[in-house]
């Protein structure tokens, strides 16, 4: 039981919480917006607990919708379903539980979030097979990552304003940015592969791309948040994420494996920079 217990947390990437937190941070961004303040602990603990478990979930989707292309590419080659260590029925039945345990917190909020829960979790089932036809995958996982941000209106307000929107496509050019990062680390053999990323697309544009989407993100937030109403404190988180934005730059600019993946991975200290900026705007 202890070994299989190992092989399940391998399986939703247990040990590398920077996938949730990428999740987390507009989130809780959005709850504070929807809000107008703190939106209380049980809000909280309902969006930390179900963005956790809603990305074990989606883990166990995408290893059994990528167990034939995983095992050709380095990184990926030896995840538990790719390897034969679980089967990919039991795989979906832990990514099942999993979906039904976020269910289940969605159904102590307001009855919107409820239903728009079923639209997450069909943005959710689809963009493992995007990477087949869609030559940008990474814009689909954009709106899968960012629908937390209507999840957590809807929870609030019973609503879904144009506000809302409005920060999930801001939202969805950083996803865009750092997934096109993580996509770079695999260039070379998703190439071989013939999977579909971001990373190939744009090419040799990449690296100006990305600074580009991470641009987009800045500013779409900061105009809808109203930035010019902001004191100088929200001011000072937004010069934090720019500067990391810049480290990005030098991290990414030559293209190195590491120097890419480590940008992906540092990237939730951006989102909780810009999420700080949200609760000290609404100070």
């Amino acid at each position: 039981m202890v070994a299989k217990l190992k092989l399940y947390l391998d399986l939703i990437r247990w040990n590398r919480p920077a996938g949730w937190l990428l999740l987390l941070w507009p989130t809780l961004s959005a709850l504070w917006v929807a809000a107008g303040g703190f939106p209380g602990w049980h809000l909280i603990g309902v969006f930390t607990l179900g963005t956790i478990l809603m990305r074990s979930a989606g883990c166990c989707i995408n290893d059994v919708a990528d167990r034939d292309f995983d095992k050709h590419v380095k990184r990926t080659a030896n995840r538990p379903v790719t390897s034969g260590r679980i089967g990919t029925r039991e795989a979906l039945a832990v990514g099942a539980v999993l979906a039904l345990m976020a269910f289940g917190l969605v159904l102590t909020t307001h009855t919107a979030a409820v239903q728009w829960s079923f639209a997450a979790l069909a943005v959710t089932m689809i963009y493992p097979y995007s990477k087949r036809f869609v030559s940008m995958p990474q814009a689909v996982l954009g709106v899968a990552f960012s629908f937390g941000i209507p999840m957590a209106f809807a929870a609030v307000q019973g609503q879904v304003p144009l506000l809302a929107w409005g920060l999930l496509l801001g939202n969805l050019f950083w996803v865009l940015a750092y997934d096109t990062e993580y996509a770079m680390v695999d260039r070379d053999d998703d190439l071989l592969i013939g999977m579909k990323t971001s990373a190939i697309t744009l090419g040799r544009h990449d690296v100006s791309a990305i600074m580009g989407f991470y641009g987009a993100y800045l500013l779409i937030w900061a105009v809808l948040l109203q930035a010019d109403q902001q004191g100088p404190w929200f001011w000072a988180a937004w010069a934090v994420s720019a500067g990391q934005v810049v480290w990005h730059y030098f991290l990414i600019r030559e293209r190195s494996r590491e120097g890419c993946f480590k940008a992906f991975r540092l990237n939730h200290w951006l989102g909780f920079s810009v999420f700080v900026g949200v609760v000290l705007s609404h100070l």
